[in-house]
This record gives structure tokens, sequence and C-alpha cells, in this order.
């Protein structure tokens, strides 16, 4: 029964910068391109961490070069991206999550997958001690009025790639010098705030990967070679 259930691959990437972060993703989703053959692509989910970096997706078109200018200069770089969703803060004590899902091989389109990435991640929060974690109107996992965690994908011939950023131990005055996600009026937690101790990366990746698994009815094989950054 369980070799029916879709394989990924997951590849524990570190810290780096998301420059990178992106270069990585693009030679995974590149390595795994049989898209006429669903049944061979090879599935992978990327768990990093980013350097401090503001990002927006492909609805934001407030950001002008002063505002870019104005967040380098924190101490963040600055990403113009092909997500979907605004801006957004990735940066240490943030877990990162890419999925590379051939979708055909999993239950449906885009609106499926969002809805179950979703689900996954409050399954990730139930699993670590936070039972009120939801959904509403606005995108994101919410605990109350305050964002747990961003979601933002893109997806091309069945192909997804982004993802979601869980705030485990992140310091969260980052968030303060802009609006998460264009949403006025909110804020934004973190693991380690709403558990009221720290919750490093690797704690939050252990229930991330049960949840995934579970929710999206697949198998996880860890990566066992090194995978190296901008290979061809």
């Amino acid at each position: 029964m369980s070799l029916s259930r879709p394989l990924v691959t997951v590849v524990r990437a570190g810290r780096h910068s998301y420059a990178a972060g992106l270069q990585l993703q693009q030679h995974l989703a590149k390595s795994s391109q049989k898209l006429d053959v669903p049944a061979e692509f090879r599935n992978y989910l990327v768990l990093q961490e980013h350097d401090p970096v503001y990002t927006i997706g492909v609805r934001t078109k407030d950001y002008t070069v002063a505002d870019e200018e104005r967040l380098r200069k924190l101490g963040a770089d600055f990403h113009r991206t092909d997500r979907g969703g605004l801006i957004t803060f990735h940066g240490p004590g943030q877990l990162v999550a890419y999925p590379i899902l051939h979708l055909r091989q999993f239950q449906g389109g885009m609106r499926w997958y969002v809805a179950t990435l979703e689900r996954m991640v409050i399954e990730t929060c139930r699993q670590l001690g936070i039972p009120n974690a939801t959904t509403t109107k606005d995108t994101g996992i919410w605990v109350g009025d305050r964002k747990i965690c961003a979601i933002g994908v893109h997806g091309s011939r069945y192909v997804t790639s982004h993802g979601v950023g869980l705030n485990c131990c992140t310091d969260m005055t980052w968030f303060e010098h802009i609006v998460p996600c264009g949403i006025e009026g909110k804020g934004v937690t973190s693991l380690s705030e709403e558990l009221g101790r720290q919750v490093s990366i690797q704690e939050a990746s252990t229930a991330f990967l049960s949840s995934f698994a579970k929710v999206f009815e697949c198998r996880l094989k860890e990566q066992a070679e090194a995978i190296m950054q901008g290979s061809n």
C-alpha cells in the first residue's frame, strides 16, 4: 500500500542566501524534469534557513527603488520573485520549505496544493503544542490575529516551487519595517513566542516532516549525497 504513495526526497540545505536557495530550487527542478512522464519526476522537499531578506511576489507593485534601498540599509537583502503573495521577510530562525512536486503524482491542481500546504502547517503547529493555528480569509497560517507562517507558491506545468516560511525562533523586529504580506492591522508571531520557550528549526523540522508525510500522503527519503548548488 505504502509503495503507491509518491516518494519525496528531503534536502536539508542549511543556512544560505535567498539567491542560493533559488539557485538550488531551480537546479533540483531542472534535474527532475520529465514533465511528459509525471511518474518519473523526482519530487523534492528542500528545508533551509535564509540570511535576512525581504521578498515580494508577483502581486506587489507598490515597492519602489527607495523602499528597496531603505530595507537593504537594515542589513537585509531584497528580491522580487515569481511566487504568489505580497512582501514578507525570511531570515535566521525561520524554517523555509520549498516543495518541488509534480502534482499529477498527487491529487490535483494548485488549489488543492495550497489547501494541503495549509493543513500540513496547521498539523505541524498542533504537533508542537499550538492547537489553535488556523487559516483565515488572508493568506498564511494564523494564531489569533498574528501570522505564524507565510505561504507563497508558484506552479508551472503541474510542478510547484517556492513554499512556506514558518517562524520558529525568528527575530520578529525585522517585520516591523514592512506590512507583512500587505495585511494592515495584523501582527506576526513565532513558535517560540506562542509556546514560551525556544523552538529551534531542528525541532520544528521534525514535526514538519512528520506532518508533511501524513497530510500529503507520501513517503519521505533523506537525500544521501551532497547536492552542489548551481551545478549543471
